[in-house]
């Protein structure tokens, strides 16, 4: 049993992985078109809301909550790991509530997604943020059925494997956006 554990293990993290780098892909290929338009003559640069500044540190607090759940998990605590699954939760819907916030505050700029109001970079932000936010909700369903099988105790010391693949997705969408944000942040 212990050797079918193993390649089932080994086999649904290869998948993560590769699911994980397509996703990089897509991203690399969006950011890299972003960076190609900006010799635009319509292009205009545009100053990060600061709700995504606090987005940013929210995912960051997001992870580290998770790491918590994850040890607390293997050390035999599935109190404290709900504990810190559900902060993680919490934080990341704060996060998604800042993206939101973010955008309003974009809208507020005079920065459309389409319309005639709309310009290039603000349009490329609104596709390559909400690309992100739904890998965003990915996490956050994935994480609700964590918490759950965690309450009715169905990971163990032994056999935590759906906890840690999305521990790995959650730590994946969390440098995911630090990437994304910092490339808006340095290239505008």
């Amino acid at each position: 049993m212990q050797m079918e554990q193993k390649v089932k293990e080994r086999t649904f993290k290869q998948m993560l992985w590769i699911a994980m780098i397509s996703m990089t892909m897509m991203f690399a290929g969006l950011t890299s078109a972003y960076v190609v338009s900006r010799v635009r003559e319509d292009w205009v640069s545009f100053e990060l809301p600061s709700a995504f500044y606090l987005s940013t540190i929210l995912i960051l607090l997001s992870s580290v909550s998770f790491v918590l759940a994850r040890r607390s998990l293997l050390s035999g605590d599935h109190s404290r790991s709900n504990l810190f699954l559900g902060l993680t939760l919490v934080l990341g819907l704060a996060f998604v509530f800042y993206q939101f916030n973010g955008f309003n505050q974009l809208i507020e700029a005079g920065l459309y997604t389409t319309g005639p109001e709309s310009n290039v970079a603000s349009s490329f932000l609104y596709v390559i943020t909400g690309a992100h936010l739904l890998h965003i909700f990915a996490g956050i369903i994935v994480l609700i059925r964590v918490i759950y099988k965690n309450m009715k105790h169905r990971y163990t010391v032994e056999d935590h494997l759906g906890l840690s693949l999305a521990a790995i997705f959650w730590h994946f969408v969390d440098a995911l956006w630090i990437y994304l944000f910092l490339f808006f942040f340095f290239i505008r």
